[in-house]
């Protein structure tokens, strides 16, 4: 009797003679390529490095496309953008030590974010591994160590046969929710040394499927189906799973307003009669969501941006499926299911009982209407007028990323994303520099659209090398600087809290003749004029830069306790 696992497929007579006679000239760089390769990727980005010269060169000999940026970090941040448009495992290249640390922030980000990067780095030769101190070029004691407390997975290599195993499980690894960074490293001499394996064709990583309980999506059906005010938060699961569709079909069966976090943007459509858009961080969305007797938060943690400053109580009971352990019920008691976030609302839309209120989308109009009033007696109207400039020039379905910057908090909460996986911002991690290396990431996977970022003066000085990249590869990327001087949130917090700002203002270059000298055309534009030069950039052909020198404000807290209709004294 031969039951399934007992099956192995056998090799064709071709593939046996391939296997016996590998082409000549190969090392240890190409089974990592050629494994990359065969798992299906196509695009790696990276920064090479004297110890990952191996990997280099058998790029050379593949049949990947390499986009080389000119800061790790930001190599990182454009693999990030690239796993998330695409959902696939990006691939980033990079060299040990300094071109290795280097990666951090771009990798907590993709962690924050639960964007699947495959970050391989090279490793000093096999005979240092192990704590001591050689003397290596970049050593370390315990590189791997430093990436353990930031990404999903560690792997180390030591020798050439454990390359295609180990690639092919960090790539699964990435891929099974929740999506994240994962780590693999491979010393200098593996990397360099010829190999007369033959070469890899056949890998498999299927991710695995993160199944909700049944009994607990039977008990979350029946709350959901008897609640009296039940509402939803939607978070970057949802994007993240591809499950926006399924979302609006179980909101609309129960009739249930839906507001969507800062990460999970898009996931539900921003103008549908039970949409709160993304106001989380006002007084009266969150005084709305503590009313519902019945919440289903679904794809977030509720962490400090999602819950207005953890000055979200929740009155009535709780529902979260949320994908990463270590965030179910980590921040409020609650019914948790451990799931995908697809997976799970499949689940409850099979199994919940259709419920109608009439009063839905009204009390969803009092709301906004609230929350715009009180947006209206601050005075910001600069600010708003230019969220709608660039919102009018950026075609729809185009992404967009965004630094954090004054005008990237506005569009968190204000900016209708027109689709979901459209938006993105650092807001996961927090960290300067994102916008303009993750939109040419984006960009990198989908050139036929143009794709804009936006930043601060200060943010993009962060950048400013990768003007080289964008010129080089003759990337779409519109970027968008708002110039206030410096660090423009970080002056209003400090003046707010301290009465005067500190090392907050910077000198900063012409960003328009710094693009040109690129060979990227900028412009210089005014609140007036910002949408048509916006647009016009979008529709040129390749890269561009157009700078807004304006000093912009954010609309008052509600977390600190005033009256959310008066903007705070401190």
């Amino acid at each position: 009797m031969t039951h399934d696992h007992d099956l192995v497929l056998r090799p064709t007579a071709a593939q046996i003679s391939t296997a016996l006679n590998p082409p000549p000239g190969r090392n240890g760089g190409d089974l990592v390529v050629e494994t990359l390769a065969g798992l299906g990727a196509t695009t790696v980005f990276g920064l090479p490095g004297q110890h990952a010269l191996g990997m280099f060169d058998a790029l050379s000999r593949s049949c990947l496309r390499y986009i080389g940026l000119r800061v790790e970090n930001n190599a990182g941040f454009a693999a990030d953008a690239y796993g998330r448009v695409t959902g696939e495992a990006a691939p980033l290249l990079l060299s040990t030590g300094p071109g290795a640390l280097t990666s951090l922030a771009a990798l907590q980000e993709a962690a924050a974010a639960s964007a699947p990067v495959l970050a391989i780095s090279s490793q000093i030769p096999t005979a240092g591994l192990g704590g001591g101190r050689h003397g290596y070029l970049h050593e370390l004691p315990d590189q791997a160590a430093s990436f353990r407390g930031v990404v999903k997975s560690v792997h180390t290599v030591r020798t050439q046969s454990q390359i295609p195993s180990a690639v092919a499980a960090a790539w699964k690894s990435a891929l099974t929710a929740p999506h994240g960074p994962v780590w693999v490293e491979i010393p200098q001499d593996v990397l360099l040394a010829e190999t007369t394996l033959p070469v890899v064709t056949g890998v498999d990583a299927t991710p695995e499927e993160l199944v909700p309980r049944p009994e607990l999506t039977a008990v979350a059906a029946h709350l959901l189906s008897q609640a009296a005010r039940p509402a939803i938060i939607a978070g970057g699961g949802v994007v993240r799973s591809d499950a926006s569709g399924k979302l609006r079909a179980l909101a609309e069966k129960l009739d249930a307003p839906v507001v969507t976090t800062f990460g999970g943007k898009g996931a539900f459509p921003w103008e549908h009669p039970l949409s709160l858009q993304s106001w989380l961080e006002d007084r009266h969305t969150t005084d709305f969501l503590e009313d519902a007797d019945v919440l289903l938060v679904v794809g977030s943690g509720l962490g400090e941006l999602s819950s207005n400053y953890h000055t979200f109580k929740p009155r009535g009971r709780v529902i979260q499926v949320e994908a990463d352990l270590g965030k179910l019920e980590s921040n409020h008691p609650a019914l948790g299911i451990h799931a995908d976030a697809r997976l799970a609302l499949q689940a409850l839309l099979e199994t919940v009982e259709e419920r109608t209120d009439a009063t839905a989308p009204e009390r969803v109009r009092s709301v906004l209407a609230r929350v715009h009033e009180r947006i209206a007696s601050q005075e910001l109207t600069l600010e708003q007028d230019l969220l709608a400039a660039v919102r009018r020039a950026l075609p729809g379905g185009s992404p967009s990323f965004w630094d954090m910057t004054i005008l990237a908090y506005w569009a968190w909460s204000a900016f209708d994303p027109r689709g979901a996986n459209t938006m993105h911002s650092a807001q996961g991690a927090g960290g300067l520099g994102y916008g303009f290396p993750a939109a040419l990431g984006a960009a990198a996977a989908d050139p036929a659209r143009p794709v804009l970022a936006v930043s601060g003066d200060g943010g993009a000085l962060y950048s400013i090398a990768e003007l080289a990249t964008a010129r080089q590869y003759d990337l779409p990327v519109t970027w968008l600087i708002v110039d206030d001087g410096g660090y423009g949130i970080l002056r209003e917090y400090m003046t707010d809290a301290f009465g005067r700002a500190t090392a907050t203002e910077l000198t900063r270059p012409d960003y328009v003749a710094l693009a040109e000298s690129f060979g990227v055309p900028g412009v210089r534009t005014t609140p007036q004029t910002l949408e048509t030069d916006l647009a016009k950039a979008l529709s040129s052909p390749g890269p561009s830069v157009v700078v807004l020198p304006a000093l912009l404000r954010m609309f008052a807290p509600t977390h600190l306790g005033q009256d959310p209709g008066v903007p705070p004294v401190l």
